[in-house]
């Protein structure tokens, strides 16, 4: 044993005894819910604002058959698709664990939108980052993969992105992540070794995120909302017009009309 207990008793080669079908399963019986797929693309919004504009606006609808107990899914139209969306899973632990119960009930594609802070400056906030690879400093992402200093996203997927919302006129920036599970202590040493390695943005899900879909196959894009110096100024946090869901939107769209087109 190791004085590093994450690192322990990892076989990464041998299946888990726990899998999400058969919470699935039990969710189902207990509430009596009919075996429905999910929308075949979802969204995770860690924040929730999406979610409640969604649902202030009367665009959200309760997916009433979504077999998990810990969030609730809501389905919206976005470009003629009909999408997905759980807001409030904050955090790789909780993003994966929503992520595993969203690929066992039929998704086929999964984009994460969160809020972020600024690390290294590539403008003024709000922007938009395409995380093209994330840095592992959270722990979700060891019970998937051997340790690595970096998560990699699929490059067809952060390419497809980058090509369609600079086609529809649409800031974005393509890079790297820093992923925490500890906001409250990004120290000026870790600020100042995340920005030594050119990454853009600290978030909490991405590298947990492109972890498990490197390990199961499935097709992950992380965005990071740069909105933020981490309470550095007066006046941070601020995400722009309707808490900057006007603009996520139209981010989201182009994305996933652009992914579908190139694949």
């Amino acid at each position: 044993m190791s004085n590093s207990p994450i690192l322990d008793n990892k076989d990464l080669n041998k299946p888990s005894v726990f899998v999400p079908s058969a919470m699935i399963r039990e969710a189902r019986r207990q509430k009596n819910l009919p075996v429905l797929d999910v929308p075949a693309v979802c969204v995770l919004d860690p924040d929730g604002d999406i979610v409640r504009r969604l649902q202030a606006t009367g665009q959200a609808q309760r997916f009433e058959a979504w077999p998990c107990y810990h969030s609730d899914m809501h389905t919206f139209t976005l470009g003629g698709r009909v999408v997905g969306i759980v807001g409030c899973a904050v955090g790789a632990p909780f993003a994966v664990l929503i992520a595993e119960q969203m690929f066992a009930c039929g998704c086929r594609l999964l984009v994460s939108l969160t809020s972020a802070g600024q690390i290294m400056p590539a403008g003024p906030p709000p922007y938009f980052v395409i995380i093209n690879r994330a840095l592992r400093d959270e722990g979700t992402s060891y019970h998937y993969a051997a340790p690595t200093e970096f998560v990699e996203a699929d490059p067809a997927l952060v390419e497809a992105a980058r090509a369609a919302l600079d086609g529809n006129g649409l800031r974005a920036y393509v890079g790297p992540s820093w992923t925490t599970d500890a906001p409250f202590r990004e120290t000026a040493e870790a600020i100042e070794a995340a920005r030594a390695r050119s990454i853009l943005a600290v978030e909490m899900e991405a590298a947990g995120l492109y972890t498990f879909a490197r390990a199961r196959g499935v097709a992950v894009l992380c965005l990071a909302h740069v909105t933020n110096s981490m309470g550095q100024v007066e006046g941070d946090f601020e995400k722009g017009e309707a808490d900057g869901t006007q603009e996520a939107l139209s981010v989201l769209q182009a994305i996933l009309a652009g992914v579908a087109e190139g694949g």
